[in-house]
């Protein structure tokens, strides 16, 4: 976690991503542009909110795939304690599914990764102004999807997880067992066994071994 003196005649970035090198150019990419800074970084939900209440920073960039509570749940947590504050999720994921969870969550906008390096300074523009602003290639799917994918989910029982059971089910399905998980999302095992349940229950699966088979052809088939 780290500050830097506020230059107020720039708006104030505040960076959330656990990856020290990619967070370290994507400081030197978002300081190379005039009308923006970098005023903070967080590698974890518990130090961006920190930070936030600290700096007041104009827009958080929040990534998705954060140890602890994920990108979302801070996402979740912003809006509640900061609801007029821009959210831009940053992920390597090129799928709707996870966009349309994170504008559920709250976020003014979702860029890609990839997309990044030619597009920051765009996106930055456009949800600090209160527009919504989304990678190409997922603007293109939603669209493909139909105006009502965010409130309407598609067939896949998948969607039908809260964003909890969700993290679980990624987390099931990369080969993690029950402990590793507690430890991972801060919670106790019983926690994690309860929300297993749930999912097992909610994709209709019989035991926890099918929950793993199924976690595991699911992140196969959306890997990126």
């Amino acid at each position: 976690m780290s500050a830097k003196q506020v230059q107020p005649n720039k708006k104030q970035i505040l960076l959330v991503d656990d990856h020290p090198v990619l967070r370290k150019g994507l400081v030197r990419l978002i300081d190379s542009k005039n009308e923006f800074v970098v005023c903070g970084e967080a590698s974890t939900a518990v130090e961006a909110i920190t930070l936030i209440r600290e700096l007041e920073p104009d827009l958080v960039i929040v990534d998705i795939g954060l140890p602890g509570a994920s990108g979302i749940e801070l996402t979740k947590t912003i809006r509640a304690e900061f609801p007029q504050l821009a959210v831009l999720i940053l992920s390597m994921r090129e799928e709707a599914l996870y966009a349309t969870r994170a504008l559920r969550a709250g976020a003014t906008g979702y860029i890609v990764k990839q997309d990044a390096i030619d597009n920051i300074a765009n996106a930055l523009r456009e949800t600090l102004n209160g527009r919504r602003y989304l990678s190409p290639v997922i603007a293109a799917q939603l669209q493909h999807n139909g105006p009502d994918t965010q409130s309407h989910p598609t067939d896949d029982p998948v969607n039908r997880l809260t964003n909890r059971e969700f993290e679980i089910f990624e987390l099931i399905g990369q080969g993690h067992e029950v402990r590793e998980i507690s430890e991972a999302l801060g919670v106790s095992p019983k926690t994690v066994e309860t929300h297993r349940t749930n999912i097992k229950e909610k994709l209709k699966l019989k035991n926890a071994r099918q929950v793993a088979r199924l976690a595991m052809q699911w992140l196969g088939q959306h890997a990126v």
